[in-house]
């Protein structure tokens, strides 16, 4: 919706209510409900804003004057089940069908400064609470049964300006929470809106905040805003207010000086256009088969934005003005791994970017095609599952304005893609292994399983990479060949 089509008059609400049409019988039994009881209840924050925008709301969340007790005497026998999400905070879940919703109490928190937990108070009315609320576009509810409008401090009007701004003064909203100014990146990476000037400016005086914030709520709306349409408008805004030095250190780092001769590029800016260009290649959310990437892809867009991080602490200044970042793979991997870490991410994501970011240069060894089978059978079986989205990883480091120079790596990819086609409709790859078990290898040998079967196996592996498929009589061959070798003194 442009900002020309958001007038708070009775068109823009109606539209706004046909959003919600599909909830629309539930939020009028919520809303008699609680009534009927003699409680005030409203639909608030997040669901009201996407009605505005048009956009789908997963969740339906609701802020009400009843105590969580007296929520759950008024659902009681009407929700299929309710639950304890946070009593202390005021808020109770229930589902009804196949609709979640969360009702919180009125809240008039307080902060204590020290840590990012409330100290919580309920509050006496609805515009009490939307007071303390993040941003105007959430601070905007539906008195329910009756569908009234209530908008105090001007959220329609900053849809309409894509705009961010707070209903408290932002040193006040973001000393009472200081994820609310990663929020903000969120919203700029999720909505497309623009923080106020005065927005910015506290972020810029508050951002070592968010040391008092935990590792895994700031990696949650991390994860958020890597997921957005647009992340790099949010990842600008977090290194230019200096919030992204408490995160992610590692992005604003790569803002090197660029030498005078441009002998290199700017690194910062580079790692951007490729995180763009990872997101443009992205398959549908619903495409299948081998090698797709459904977007929106977290893998693939961390490793994308953190593939060049190694480059800062490996760059030398060479004999002749030459500027070279040897090993920066190697080096951003491990400093991938700890910043993943840090972050509390999971075994599987932290394991997955790393091996990227250590693969991401592998593909210039190519050249124009000199890779022997045995080359590219390892390329396939180092990358294993995350083949696809090394590909498109690959593809995206390309941003070179030499249009020759990448209409050549182009089709080089081509060539190295249409090898691997090649290869696996003859060798399956991605499920290459020694022609003989270790259950076969132990037989042979006449040994137990252990360290010296793991390395009989081993070796069958590598020279199954290196000649292709041997056939069960060869790689028995093989293996007692190797085998005599190792009998052999010094062999």
């Amino acid at each position: 919706m442009s900002a020309t089509e958001i007038t708070p008059d009775g068109a823009l609400l109606l539209r706004a209510l046909r959003q919600l049409t599909p909830a629309l019988d539930l939020l009028t039994q919520v809303g008699e409900l609680f009534t009927a009881a003699g409680h005030e209840v409203a639909l608030v924050g997040g669901p009201v804003r996407d009605a505005f925008l048009g956009r789908p709301s997963v969740d339906l969340d609701f802020t009400t004057s009843a105590s969580p007790d007296e929520i759950e005497q008024v659902l009681h026998g009407w929700a299929d089940a309710t639950w304890d999400i946070g009593r202390d905070f005021g808020t109770i879940g229930a589902r009804r069908g196949d609709q979640t919703l969360e009702i919180t109490t009125y809240r008039a928190d307080a902060y204590d400064g020290e840590t990012r937990k409330p100290v919580v108070a309920f509050g006496e009315s609805l515009e009490e609470d939307l007071v303390r609320r993040d941003f105007g576009v959430n601070a905007m509810a539906l008195r329910l049964p009756d569908l009234t409008f209530v908008d105090p401090h001007g959220g329609l009007a900053d849809l309409a300006a894509r705009r961010l701004r707070t209903p408290h003064a932002p040193e006040v909203s973001f000393g009472d929470d200081p994820l609310r100014m990663m929020r903000a990146a969120r919203f700029a990476a999720q909505l497309g809106f623009t923080p106020d000037e005065d927005v910015v400016a506290a972020m810029k005086d508050m951002a070592d905040r968010l040391a008092i914030v935990s590792a895994e709520r700031i990696r949650d709306e991390l994860v958020k805003l890597m997921l957005a349409p647009d992340p790099r408008a949010g990842l600008e805004i977090l290194v230019s207010t200096g919030l992204a030095d408490h995160l992610l250190p590692e992005l604003p780092a790569l803002q090197l000086e660029v030498d005078e001769h441009h002998r290199h590029k700017d690194v910062y800016e580079h790692s951007l256009i490729v995180l763009e260009q990872a997101i443009a290649l992205e398959d549908a959310p619903d495409a299948q088969g081998q090698d797709t990437v459904p977007g929106p892809d977290l893998v693939l867009r961390l490793a994308a934005l953190l593939h060049d991080i190694g480059k800062p602490p490996t760059r030398r200044f060479e004999p002749g003005g030459g500027v070279s970042f040897h090993h920066h793979e190697v080096v951003g991997a491990k400093m991938t791994r700890a910043r993943l870490r840090a972050l509390r991410f999971d075994k599987e994501t932290i394991r997955s970017v790393t091996r990227l970011v250590e693969l991401h240069l592998r593909f210039h060894g190519y050249g124009s095609g000199e890779w022997s089978d045995s080359a590219v059978r390892r390329y396939v079986t180092d990358a294993g599952p995350l083949l696809g989205r090394l590909h498109k990883l690959t593809r995206s480091d390309c941003t070179t304005r030499n249009r020759r120079k990448a209409a050549r790596l182009s089709a080089s990819y081509d060539h190295l893609e249409e090898r691997i086609d090649r290869l696996r409709e003859e060798e399956e790859l991605g499920a290459i292994r020694p022609e003989l078990d270790g259950h076969q290898i132990g037989e042979i040998l006449g040994i137990p399983p252990g360290p010296q079967l793991g390395r009989a196996y081993q070796h069958l592996l590598s020279v199954r990479l290196d000649q292709g498929p041997l056939g069960e009589q060869g790689a028995r061959a093989e293996l007692l060949r190797w085998w005599a070798e190792q009998e052999t003194p010094g062999g």
